[in-house]
């Protein structure tokens, strides 16, 4: 169980203000008369307000393009209100239709409008110029408090997650590796901007994913409809520092652009997604491609920050690599790559198995958290009689699974839900695999 979430400490760098001007969107003409016509495709009218809402921009930013659409006979206006341009409803022509399917067949993007790559370059490097390095012994001890974890593994965690760079943790399984890698994350502090898109060369890049990016709330556009003061640029969605797990299933394409032959547009792979974030690589090694062969990928961006992506055309984009990269693995780190590799994952964190002591606090935490009661000799017997008799090393999930189990076993029996020595017998008999049984004749 993760520990709670510490406070936030606001933004890093100021939030993107909103642009009031075609200008200062730093986008073309024309891309926003794209986005303009094919939001009115699908939503058929709109009023001048509500168009800028599903674009992210303000009014005055898009009154332009609607003028021109309105001359070009692609839009109609329909009527207004008491207030002018924002409340004014516009209506998609026939000919605007044919030319929003023309636009969507160069590309199926729509949604709010996208941010110029510059621009997020920019902020980007604003944000990793100014990061506090939050980790100080209290702090760690708070963000790991729901853990059981020695002082020593504490005291490694601190120095890797201060110097922001990537970090090996390992050790036998069931050791918490994966909690343990994902609770980083409670160290980050404050809050950033991701962009929903962006525009680099003509090309637009989805970043922002509603799955894995934690929105925070924000003022919203029709707080100010008629740009009287400052707004926040709603191409941009305030989130929490982003936290990515991928596992097994991670594949060198995930870790390149993603263009959809259909959509004809990018999906950010899974590096720049949680950029200012974490980025946890569980199981590393497990991977349908070989491990070297990631790194290979990453000997680059690990050291110089920079990860350079291809778009279809073949240009390079030096996209920024501000994220904590976390390799958790259950094999030994010399198995799966050799001292060049190892050094530039310059911090080790080696997650060791519980002492007695620690068992039995994670057990009593466990029995906590089901309200059961904790019965320390009920615990020692289970670790005489059965891990030692068995010879079976302790690990940290043991207690939670072996509860579970137990309770899961009173369930099926109709027995009151509470832990006994059979009940545990027969959750480890279960639970562990019998080597001798297993090599014998299973019809004996």
């Amino acid at each position: 169980m993760l520990a709670p979430t510490p406070a936030y400490t606001g933004a890093v760098v100021p939030f993107p203000e909103a642009p009031h001007s075609i200008e200062e969107t730093g986008l073309s003409f024309d891309l926003i008369e794209q986005l303009v016509l094919k939001t009115l495709h699908f939503a058929g009218e709109l009023t001048g307000a509500e168009l800028g809402r599903k674009l992210g921009l303000q009014y005055s930013a898009i009154a332009p393009v609607l003028e021109h659409v309105k001359h070009q006979y692609l839009v109609e206006v329909l009527g207004s209100g008491l207030v002018a341009g924002p409340a004014y409803v516009y209506r998609i022509t026939d000919l605007g239709r044919q030319r929003a399917l023309l636009f969507l067949e160069q590309s199926h993007y729509v949604g709010a409008a996208p941010v110029p790559f510059a621009a997020y370059e920019s902020y980007m490097r604003a944000f990793t110029a100014v990061l506090p390095r939050p980790a100080t012994r209290d702090r760690v001890r708070d963000a790991f408090g729901e853990l059981v974890l020695s002082q020593r593994v504490l005291d490694q965690l601190g120095p890797a997650v201060n110097g922001g760079h990537s970090l090996f943790i390992y050790g036998a399984p069931g050791n918490g590796k994966t909690v343990i890698s994902q609770a980083i994350r409670n160290l980050l502090d404050g809050e950033m901007a991701v962009p929903q898109a962006i525009e680099a060369n003509g090309h637009i890049i989805q970043v922002f994913d509603a799955v894995v990016h934690e929105a925070l709330d924000g003022a919203s556009i029709a707080d100010d409809p008629l740009d009287t003061g400052h707004a926040p640029d709603h191409r941009w969605v305030r989130c929490r520092r982003p936290l990515i797990t991928v596992g097994g299933e991670l594949t060198l394409e995930a870790l390149d652009l993603s263009y959809g032959s259909v959509s004809k547009f990018y999906q950010a792979p899974v590096q720049m997604t949680a950029n200012g974030g974490v980025l946890v690589i569980d199981d590393f090694g497990r991977q349908r491609c070989a491990p070297a062969a990631i790194l290979n990928r990453w000997i680059t961006p690990l050291e110089s920050r920079v990860d350079f992506l291809t778009l279809q055309t073949g240009q390079k984009l030096p996209m920024p690599f501000a994220v904590l990269v976390v390799f958790a693995t259950n094999i030994k780190p010399t198995d799966l790559v050799d001292e060049a590799f190892l050094r530039r994952i310059q911090y080790k964190v080696f997650a060791e198995s519980p002492t007695v002591a620690d068992f039995k606090r994670i057990f009593e935490r466990c029995c906590l958290q089901r309200g059961l009661e904790y019965d320390e000799a009920l615990v020692n017997r289970l670790i005489a009689e059965q891990f030692a008799v068995k010879r079976v090393p302790l690990r940290g999930c043991h207690p939670r699974d072996l509860i579970t189990q137990a309770l899961a076993i009173a369930e099926y029996l109709g027995e009151p839900e509470h832990l006994t020595d059979p009940l545990l017998k027969l959750a480890f008999q279960t639970y562990f695999v019998d080597d001798a049984s297993a090599d014998g004749d299973p019809t004996a």
